[in-house]
């Protein structure tokens, strides 16, 4: 019975850590707590998985790493990367159709705003 519990909750905290760790992964690229999030999930995994542990600290040297040479970079390459999330973010937002929702709220009359995937049309 011991072993069943066990292997029941390895089970449980596999799937709960991978949904933590995916839906960190998708907010990663928008402004909040993306990477947050990933290193959360990959701490729920790595209470169950050796592996986990492995990679949680991987991806926290390499995301050190990152901040520390976003910081020593200049003003043009720090607004580079900015500007580049931020088109990451506008894009999505009208790929998901968030711009045109709006504008079917507010009654602008902006079909343009409307996204290009037929599954919102």
């Amino acid at each position: 019975m011991k072993r069943v519990f066990h292997h029941s909750k390895r089970i449980l905290i596999g799937i709960i850590g991978g949904i933590v760790v995916i839906a960190g992964l998708i907010m990663v690229p928008y402004p909040g707590p993306g990477w947050l999030v990933v290193f959360a999930g990959l701490a729920i995994l790595a209470t169950e998985f050796d592996r986990a542990q492995r990679i949680l600290d991987h991806a926290h040297d390499k995301y050190d790493a990152w901040q520390q040479w976003l910081a020593h970079q200049t003003f043009y390459i720090q607004s580079l990367v900015w500007l580049v999330t931020a088109i990451v973010v506008v894009v999505t937002v009208w790929l998901l159709n968030g711009y045109g929702m709006i504008n079917n709220w507010l009654n602008l009359g902006q079909d343009w705003v409307e996204s290009p995937l037929p599954i919102f049309n």
